[in-house]
């Protein structure tokens, strides 16, 4: 059994099929123990994969980009979110919501846990024809602290993730009026990256791990992953399993788990939004940032 242990830059239920595949026993037939250690602050996994506590890191595909030629040299092999799985919640019901109900309102978009809730908002609005600086984004902070401001009255609109909106859907304190994964097309929010140099080293645990991770897919997807309570009671022990359930439900249905490999066009077009935002020096290309060879040797028969 060889070991490929991953950082994490969360613990959510877009994760769930890497935590279906190491509880259905995936990842063992595979040949593979993966543990995984979720870091708070999420840059802890930069550190896990500097000293080699960590093989590999779960995170936003940004990170990457960002570091393109600049200093640190990462490379993504395959993506877990195909999609944004987060929703904009208004305090009050807003009929046939469309972006352009955000200018001249207070936004709050957590970006402690890093940049893509308000950027890729910002980027949406941007293609719709839309001055996002017209509305008043207020991020840098938790998740948890602007649920209680919102809920206290803070803001017009809310961008969280689809349990948190959810449950204030469910208490009346909001109304989900947009959901990224289902409005916002292809973006891969979340994906496996590793420094450049140990790629070699790697890929002969990559492949099997990658293939894991697809499998678990097309059993959330078909449904054939079972009763997932009590994954949900060890992962989440605080959280109401129903809700959890609701969420991974709308998640295999919009997208977000349609499949591992990364794509030119969905990856480059998160890249130039960052480019546009500033937070790259050039729009970042896909050959750049990423290595397909786990990818493509994974779709090979066994």
């Amino acid at each position: 059994m060889e070991t490929l242990a991953v950082g994490a830059t969360a613990h959510g239920v877009n994760y769930l099929p890497e935590y279906v595949a190491r509880e259905h026993g995936i990842f063992s037939r595979n040949g593979l123990n993966v543990p995984y250690r979720p870091r708070n602050p999420w840059d802890g996994v930069m550190h896990d994969l500097a000293d080699g506590s960590a093989d590999i890191a779960l995170g936003g595909l940004w990170v990457p980009a960002m570091y393109a030629g600049n200093g640190r040299d990462f490379v993504a092999v395959a993506q877990l979110n195909d999609r944004f799985p987060m929703a904009v919640v208004t305090r009050e019901p807003v009929p046939d919501f469309t972006l352009d109900w955000l200018p001249g309102k207070t936004v709050l978009a957590p970006g402690q846990g890093g940049g893509a809730p308000g950027e890729f908002t910002r980027g949406l609005m941007r293609e719709a024809g839309l001055q996002p600086y017209d509305a008043r984004f207020v991020h840098d902070l938790s998740m948890q602290m602007f649920r209680e401001l919102f809920v206290a009255g803070l803001g017009d609109a809310f961008v969280t993730d689809l349990g948190t909106a959810a449950e204030l859907a469910r208490a009346g304190t909001g109304h989900i009026v947009f959901r990224h994964a289902e409005s916002g097309g292809r973006m891969p929010n979340s994906v496996y990256y590793v420094l450049r140099e140990r790629i070699d080293e790697l890929l002969p645990r990559l492949v099997p791990f990658v293939r894991s991770i697809g499998e678990a897919m097309r059993l959330l997807r078909s449904g054939a992953a079972g009763d997932l309570t009590p994954l949900f009671e060890k992962e989440w022990p605080e959280a109401d399993p129903a809700v959890l359930a609701d969420v991974a439900g709308q998640i295999a249905g919009n997208g977000t788990w349609a499949g591992v490999r990364l794509d030119p066009e969905p990856v480059e077009r998160w890249t130039s939004i960052l480019y546009t935002a500033g937070l790259t020096t050039t729009h970042v290309r896909f050959e750049s940032i990423v290595d397909t060879r786990a990818l493509d040797a994974a779709e090979e028969p066994v």
